[in-house]
């Protein structure tokens, strides 16, 4: 490195230094949780819970899924949970509004017994609606529940 440029550098430097040093005065900020705060594991949050076609079955993904989200919220208030059952364009359409009923129950059947409180559900099945687009074409992914989950910090 240059003179000139070291000579540059330390003035950057000792004016970094200066202007930090009368920031720690100033009385705004007395430690670092003044600044940084831990982050809430309480928000909402949204989960999708997939299915074998024509299945009702919780698989050992899924499992995975309710018991991580289950830990992440323990020691928050649960407010409310939302389940969509879902189906594809699979069958007949009373067959898949009969199946995507019995995904949500097995859904909240599962989160129930990881101890959510079952007041706070709201289940909504959909059957096979909304599983093919107007041009006829098959929507990919249909065979799932939706769990959205409003919680907050207790």
């Amino acid at each position: 490195m240059s003179s000139m440029s070291t000579l540059r550098f330390m003035g950057v430097a000792g004016a970094a230094a200066l202007v930090l040093t009368g920031c720690e005065g100033s009385g705004l900020f007395r430690d670092r949780s003044d600044l940084v705060s831990t982050p809430t594991t309480c928000t909402t949050k949204r989960f999708d819970i997939y299915f074998g076609e024509g299945q009702a079955q919780l698989t050992d993904a899924a499992w995975r899924a309710i018991r991580m989200t289950a830990d992440q919220l323990r020691d928050c208030d649960i407010r409310r949970v939302q389940i969509v059952g879902l189906a594809s364009a699979t069958g007949s359409s009373a067959a898949n509004q009969e199946l995507s009923e019995r995904r949500a129950v097995a859904v909240t059947e599962a989160l129930e017994a990881e101890g959510w409180p079952l007041p706070a559900f709201e289940i909504a099945v959909e059957g096979d609606t909304g599983a093919v687009t107007a041009d006829g074409t098959a929507e990919p992914l249909r065979r799932r529940t939706e769990v959205i989950v409003d919680s907050a910090p207790r």
